[in-house]
């Protein structure tokens, strides 16, 4: 059975976009070369990736007639981007609750004074 296609960024998808969004625009082979040794990816793994991300509208190519190869860049920025991915969490996990979610995190214990601190004038300013 074939995987259903997720609106949301994988993995891999995420650390193609991150090198768009750092750099504005990059070829297939650029994109290799500032990607992390590892998990190491492939040319046609990465080229195979950047069409999913073509098809779900993350980004778009041109033709540059003097590299004789396509360009990519990015169609949705990266907070954007960050703001879908939250909204499908909360969505996912938290029935579309906010609060839920922040109680969640205020309730992890790795939250130090100074983060909560960081919280509490958020919320005030909010107000």
């Amino acid at each position: 059975m074939a995987r259903s296609k997720s609106a949301t960024l994988t993995e891999a998808e995420l650390r193609i976009m991150n090198v768009l969004w750092d750099r504005g625009s990059a070829t297939v082979h650029e994109v290799l070369e500032a990607l992390p040794a590892r998990p190491a990816l492939a040319y046609n793994s990465i080229l195979t990736i950047i069409r999913i991300l073509e098809k779900k509208g993350y980004v778009k190519h041109v033709k540059d007639e003097d590299k004789r190869a396509h360009v990519f860049m990015p169609q949705v920025n990266r907070k954007d981007a960050t703001r879908f991915e939250v909204r499908h969490l909360v969505s996912r996990f938290f029935g579309n609750s906010r609060e839920q979610l922040v109680l969640n995190v205020l309730e992890e214990t790795s939250i130090d004074a100074e983060e909560l601190d960081r919280l509490r004038q958020l919320l005030e300013r909010s107000k």
